[in-house]
């Protein structure tokens, strides 16, 4: 490039970057919004994957989904995952990638994460390039006292340990069941307070609206505690609406997932509110 080139190139490039500072804060904003990458749970759409695994993930590519949660072959190959069980995970990982998606997040079930199987875990966890292993909840019966709870929580940071040392983060994931008091006190309380905050943290499922109790809030009480979320809405009678339908702040929400240190959303809907939910994330 000569001198003479090069210099009107540089006056462009600075033309650009003085205007780019002039635009309206909210336009600045809403690029950088429309870079989220946006994810889903797989367990939503686990029949059409097990019918066209390939196929279903280019389709979800298609609606601007970029990231995939998946869910554990070996944990739970008896309820719908089973398909992917004789699948290499190299084979796994270059299909989700060959259609456009990344995937830095998997549910394990809880016996996963046991002594005798989290070796195996967490080599299917590197094999497929995750960053986050995610216990879908402890399955505890409904007799279950705090201490089990309690005692199940000082089970998975042990297992997290291992966990850490390869370089990938343990996750919780919420049901509506850790929503309950128990012995006076919040079952999802007394998680956090037995959970190691430095090896555990917490997938929140917004569906607990449904039961009174909002994301944001638990975002802003427990500040860092949290890695990623599902994402579903609902009307005031609890029906499952497109994300911006129904009676959570999204604004609200997206503010405080700062503040809770999440890193990925997903949405876990249907597929119908799964198409409609990724515009309105979008323009927020």
């Amino acid at each position: 490039m000569n001198r003479r080139n090069f210099i009107k190139k540089s006056s462009i490039a600075a033309g650009a970057t003085m205007l780019l500072s002039q635009l309206p804060k909210q336009i600045l904003a809403a690029a950088k919004a429309n870079d989220m990458p946006i994810g889903f749970q797989s367990w939503a759409v686990k029949d059409m994957l097990a019918k066209d695994f390939a196929g279903t993930l280019k389709m979800m590519a298609g609606m601007d989904y970029k990231l995939i949660e998946l869910c554990s072959p070996a944990g739970y190959k008896d309820i719908g995952f089973g398909f992917l069980v004789g699948m290499k995970p190299a084979d796994i990982r270059k299909t989700i990638n060959d259609a456009g998606l990344q995937c830095p997040s998997c549910h394990f079930g809880s016996a996963e994460f046991a002594d005798d199987k989290i070796d195996a875990s967490i080599q299917f966890a590197k094999d497929i390039g995750l960053t986050q292993m995610i216990c879908s909840t402890f399955w505890l019966p409904k007799t279950a006292t705090l201490k089990d709870y309690q005692d199940a929580a000082v089970k998975l940071n042990k297992a997290a340990e291992k966990i850490n040392a390869a370089g990938i983060q343990t996750g919780f994931h919420n049901h509506e069941f850790e929503f309950a008091m128990l012995e006076g006190e919040l079952i999802y309380d007394a998680l956090m307070k037995a959970f190691n905050p430095s090896l555990v943290k917490m997938q929140f499922q917004t569906e607990v609206i449904n039961l009174g109790y909002k994301a944001a809030d638990y975002f802003n009480k427990y500040p860092g505690r949290f890695i990623s979320s599902h994402l579903s809405d609902w009307t005031a009678d609890k029906k499952e609406v497109p994300v911006g339908q129904g009676i959570i702040d999204w604004k609200e929400f997206f503010a405080a997932a700062k503040t809770g240190g999440v890193k990925n959303f997903f949405v876990e809907m249907d597929l119908p509110n799964l198409k409609s939910s990724v515009p309105y994330i979008h323009s927020i």
